[in-house]
């Protein structure tokens, strides 16, 4: 499993997001980008008291390209070659929508425009409810924490609950709490599986609690800009980090997890007929790995030696050690819960390729 930062930096990261970021309610007419010759593009939110200008992440600018339907290739190019042509695009097409955006902000720059129906379900408030909850769990060790610009992740392990998948093979139950603020995924609860001989997490995203960030439209009092902290969400909110707090208890329960590990265990049985080589390409082609991550892959299965199914699962969740990007990692250990869900004509594909 990748690591992260300490619990404590998170703490601290979190308390200082608070005094910077807003969420603004803004019609789309009142939006206007201006990009400057050397393609630097900032976003001027037009209000009563002049305006105000922002940056805008890489991730805003694919989000208003998606809102405006511009091809976000397009966008790019237009950005470093043409910047007045798009600027004339966007703020074209700005005037003409109806539609009101909610804007993200933090530490001057844009992070995320999204419909104003988004359901604001923000990282501080996840961990002043989740943490309490995860620290409760019998002699938790939280594995790997992180904030991401796109996700927050919470990943505790507990050794109460164990299972040996072969002589001196033990997994411990664990659970991983992701959330994003700026629509990149649904906050979700999801079991993991933490293998101790080599420190691989694997997600068992099939049995996850999953809250969609989607509400009712949020209506300003008047036209301009409005920037809000809406409180009337907060017993919304409450209901469901109760029910977060159901679906911690269960996912480390001892059912829960021995249903998991033996399901990783039944691949013990599925050898590699085919060419090694081939079984990864395969699973590069099925999951959409690069160039690198499939080589990544293969050599974590040629150095473990084992192979089986359950080696080629062990060698996806062990490369997620090897991914500098963070939400990357968390794919691949994902990915292994994936793989130990696959039908036995599934695995004959992978297995006897050739």
């Amino acid at each position: 499993m990748k690591s992260g930062r300490s619990l404590v930096n998170l703490a601290q990261e979190l308390e200082r997001q608070i005094a910077t970021k807003q969420d603004l309610i803004v019609p789309s007419s009142l939006l206007r980008c201006h990009t400057d010759e050397a393609g630097s593009c900032r976003m001027i939110v037009e209000a009563m008291d002049g305006g105000r200008e922002y940056g805008i992440t890489n991730l805003a600018r694919r989000q208003l390209a998606d809102k405006l339907k511009i091809p976000f290739a397009y966008f790019e190019r237009m950005r470093a070659e043409q910047p007045a042509l798009l600027d004339s695009n966007v703020n074209t097409w700005l005037q003409t929508d109806g539609d009101r955006r909610m804007i993200r902000t933090l530490d001057g720059q844009v992070r995320a425009v999204l419909s104003d129906r988004y359901r604001r379900l923000d990282n501080y408030d996840l961990a002043e409810n989740v943490l309490p909850i995860l620290q409760r769990l019998a002699d938790a060790r939280f594995e790997s924490v992180e904030l991401t610009e796109t996700k927050m992740y919470l990943k505790v392990v507990t050794p109460r609950v164990e299972y040996e998948i072969a002589p001196g093979d033990v997994v411990q139950a664990g659970i991983v709490v992701t959330n994003s603020e700026v629509g990149h995924g649904t906050l979700s609860v999801q079991p993991l599986v933490y293998r101790l001989v080599c420190r691989n997490g694997l997600i068992a995203s099939d049995r996850a609690l999953r809250k969609t960030h989607v509400g009712r439209i949020l209506q300003p009092e008047e036209e301009a800009i409005t920037v809000f902290r809406d409180d009337t969400l907060a017993a919304d909110d409450k209901a469901f980090f109760l029910k977060v707090r159901d679906v911690v208890e269960a996912a480390v329960s001892e059912a829960t997890f021995r249903q998991v590990a033996q399901k990783m265990q039944k691949t013990l049985d599925i050898k590699l007929t085919g060419d090694p080589v081939k079984s990864v390409e395969v699973l590069a082609n099925r999951y959409t790995l690069n160039e690198s991550e499939r080589a990544g892959v293969l050599r974590q299965l040629i150095v473990e030696g084992d192979l089986s199914a359950y080696g080629l699962v062990n060698a996806v969740t062990h490369y997620s050690h090897d991914v500098e990007d963070y939400d990357r990692a968390t794919e691949f250990e994902a990915l292994g819960g994936k793989l130990i869900e696959l039908s036995s004509s599934e695995w004959g594909e992978l297995a006897e390729a050739a």
